[in-house]
């Protein structure tokens, strides 16, 4: 998220003792608290989330590892219960949330263990409910959204703890697994099962996996290197029948050909919806997420806010040129954006609140959705970066007097592309096991800057030389960890005050706490520093 313009808040602005509810309790509201939890310690804030589930905030990018048993539950937590009460945070696991009434500035809440129910006011409404998977029309499974909780044995979206449970028991069995869908997601739930012992089978209707994200010869290329680490992919062919046994357990995934893929767990990856349902409900509007505007405000009475996978930024001026192009887009699945709403929401709360103290008005600068994410397959056989439009063909003029640079090393399994703009700056690219090439011209995308004039040097970095080439690349604002945003010289800044663990660090700036795709190089930065001292 970038800055738009600085804007002048014109609605009532947050007084003391205000009660704020978050509603959802994932990593991003989790973030939005810990940024808030001072001003409920001193009493400036009343504070209470609210979770459905049973379990305090984990981060719910590493479900998919600890479902592989590569990353223990105690790693994931981003919130301790106990210390959010000592702060005076009320927190409510396992409890839902039915209904909205604004009128009334009233929720009605269910427990989900009790079956109880109660109302709660509020005066600042935060929702961050994030998303909820897509369920395939297939013969065998019931469709409707809401039917989710009641899927067949051993078919799962792997969404949350209680999935991982679930995947971890065919996991330590070595079990049969089949993936549904090519994208992202599912392709490093499919490379770490197969690194388990899984047998493994990726089924995904496109001609090559990551369709909207690679070109052919990207995805040919990547498909033999899933091939290579075992994981088998069926392309071309989409699905249409899941076969269970006598006892509702999956036991085949039948495609329209009428092959069938055999298998003891169905891990359906097809992509994710944003939850609306409660914003709806409440009058609010919505698209393909709950609508806010550059402030985060979903009402106009400036009473309710939405973060994360549940929000889409679709602000009403005429003159911005950003949000009328994010029309149409659905969640974006990636923590690093969320983090940065809920952390400028919880910056607003504390403007508007020493504004008030200090008989002021806020003035901040509300946010936008700035470039697109990139998406990176992390896995330990396979090191793939994408983003942007990669569309076309070095030989093929561009209106825009653009042009497009691609080499590729089919023995090697490396392949890249760069889709570059008049002024030679990144429209996208597809970086294809070179992963330091990938983290440079990832980083020249990100910035807007743009490529050198010979850019076969971008591919140096893997060369025999890589180490010495790479390090003087570097610079302190060099970003290394992107779902946080921070940077290599904030990291060195942590490790020289003390930290001394990847997880020491983490705590100190929250560089790896996300994705955890950065996790060695900021090991890299605190062995450096301790060879060094």
């Amino acid at each position: 998220m970038t800055p738009h313009r600085p804007t002048r808040s014109t609605g009532t602005p947050m007084r003391p003792g205000e009660h704020v509810v978050v509603i959802g309790f994932g990593p991003v509201a989790a973030r939005f608290v810990d940024d808030v939890t001072d001003l409920a310690a001193a009493g400036t804030i009343r504070l209470t989330v609210i979770g459905g589930e049973t379990d305090p905030a984990y981060n719910r990018v590493l479900v998919g590892e600890h479902a592989m048993g590569r990353a223990e539950l105690a790693t994931m937590g981003l919130s301790d219960p106990g210390a959010l009460a000592g702060a005076g945070v009320e927190v409510l696991l396992g409890t839902e949330v039915t209904r909205i009434d604004r009128s009334r500035r009233l929720l009605h809440l269910t427990d989900g263990r009790t079956g109880g129910s109660r109302e709660l006011g509020y005066d600042r409404l935060v929702l961050a409910t994030g998303a909820r998977p897509n369920l395939p029309v297939l013969r065998g499974i019931n469709p409707d959204p809401g039917a989710y909780e009641h899927l067949p044995a051993g078919v799962t979206a792997l969404r949350d703890l209680r999935d991982a449970r679930t995947v971890r028991a065919v996991v330590d069995r070595r079990g049969r697994v089949v993936v549904l869908g090519g994208g992202v997601l599912g392709l490093e739930a499919a490379l770490a099962a197969s690194e388990a012992g899984c047998p493994v089978t990726v089924v995904h209707h496109a001609p090559w996996v990551l369709t909207r994200s690679l070109d052919a010869p990207a995805g040919a290329l990547l498909g033999r290197a899933l091939a290579d680490a075992g994981v088998e992919v069926v392309s071309g062919t989409p699905a249409r029948e899941v076969l269970l046994d006598e006892d509702r357990s999956f036991r085949g995934l039948v495609l329209e050909d009428g092959r069938t893929v055999p298998g003891e767990l169905l891990l359906l990856s097809v992509g994710v919806t944003a939850r609306t349902e409660l914003a709806e409900g409440a009058g609010l509007r919505t698209a393909r997420g709950i609508v806010v505007d550059h402030e985060l405000e979903a009402d106009v009475e400036q009473r309710v806010f939405a973060v994360g996978d549940c929000a889409e930024v679709l602000c009403r001026d005429p003159s911005c040129r950003v949000c009328p192009g994010r029309e149409g887009m659905g969640p974006s699945g990636l923590v690093g954006p969320g983090w940065r709403q809920a952390e400028w929401l919880a910056a607003r709360f504390r403007a508007e609140l020493d504004a008030v103290a200090e008989g002021g008005t806020a003035v901040l600068a509300p946010l936008t959705t700035g470039t697109a994410g990139a998406v990176r397959l992390k896995a330990h056989q396979v090191e793939l970066a994408c983003a942007g439009t990669v569309g076309g063909l070095p030989w093929e003029p561009r209106p825009d007097g653009g042009t497009v640079v691609q080499w590729a090393d089919g023995a090697a399994g490396t392949y890249a592309k760069l889709v570059l703009r008049a002024d030679r700056t990144l429209e996208g690219y597809i970086v294809l096991g070179l992963p330091r090439s990938a983290a440079g011209i990832g980083l020249l995308h990100d910035r807007g800057e743009p490529v050198p004039a010979d850019p076969s040097v971008l591919l140096r970095p893997d060369g025999p030389d890589a180490g010495a080439q790479q390090e003087a690349r570097l610079t302190p604002e060099s970003t290394v960890c992107h779902c946080a945003g921070v940077t290599r010289g904030r990291i060195s800044e942590a490790v020289g005050m003390g930290a001394a663990t990847v997880e020491e660090v983490g705590c100190a700036t929250r560089a790896s706490t996300g994705c955890g795709g950065c996790k060695d190089a900021v090991r890299r930065l605190v062995e450096e520093h301790a060879a060094a001292v």
